[in-house]
């Protein structure tokens, strides 16, 4: 389990526990953030480096937002490493492009990347009220989201920082179409940072991919809807693995 900018793999409590009795969870905590120190992996292949050199030798990959080109990068640098993949809430391009217009400005970003050096903190919250636009519930998520930002630690600036940048410059949609690995887009129906729209523009671009939009959902699903979440998780992993029976692997 991959998790998105800023924050750390502790943002995932809720719904570990309902995919327990199933599957061996690993999370990690990309470079600079919670307990992962950060030894300058400015880049996307760099970063998945990093995550595949801690990650089982061979697993299903579950990236949220940035932690999902980070296991789109990871399925395509190491495909025997990555049985299969749930992108939930991304996108192979998080910036407006020629063809691909179902995501944010880039000046958005530009803007946040130009803040963060003005106001560290108060930029790291801005970013977390933009997440949470459109959830049910959205201040219960905003409250979620800024109780675990620091709760191993504030990341580290120059993570951030190249994160940004990352977000910024990333284009995968040429190589979608390489994956070796079945691929579950899950996105959320009420998503402004990432829209369903993404998703299904994505899915035509990945063979044999499915798709699956959590109703009513954001930009993090697994907060407000855990156990949908899970649900469209083991749908999607069991047949490829060990029935869940009790305590199963995977």
């Amino acid at each position: 389990m991959v998790h998105g900018w800023g924050l750390h793999g502790g943002i995932w409590d809720p719904l570990v526990p309902l995919l327990e009795p199933c599957f061996r969870v690993t999370r990690v905590d990309l470079p600079g953030h919670g307990r992962s120190a950060w030894r300058g992996q400015a880049d996307l292949d760099a970063t998945a480096d990093a995550v595949l050199a801690v990650a089982p030798s061979a697993a299903a990959w579950l990236g949220w937002s940035l932690g999902g080109l980070v296991a789109a990068q990871a399925a395509l640098a190491a495909p025997d490493r990555v049985r299969q993949l749930v992108l939930l809430a991304s996108t192979p391009s998080f910036v407006r492009r020629p063809g691909w217009q179902s995501a944010m400005l880039p000046a958005l970003l530009d803007t946040f990347a130009a803040d963060l050096e003005a106001d560290y903190s108060g930029t790291l919250n801005r970013f977390l009220s933009l997440q949470v636009r459109g959830s049910e519930d959205g201040s219960a998520v905003l409250r979620t989201l800024r109780a675990k930002l620091l709760e191993h630690g504030e990341p580290a600036l120059s993570a951030l920082r190249a994160y940004l940048a990352v977000l910024r410059s990333t284009d995968l949609r040429d190589r979608l179409s390489t994956f070796r690995c079945p691929v579950l887009l899950l996105m959320g129906e009420r998503d402004t940072l990432v829209p369903a729209a993404a998703g299904r523009q994505a899915a035509q671009l990945i063979p044999g991919a499915r798709l699956q939009v959590i109703a009513d959902a954001g930009h993090a699903p697994f907060l407000v809807h855990p156990r949908a979440v899970a649900t469209a998780l083991q749908g999607f992993l069991q047949p490829l693995n060990t029935p869940c029976a009790g305590q199963g692997h995977g």
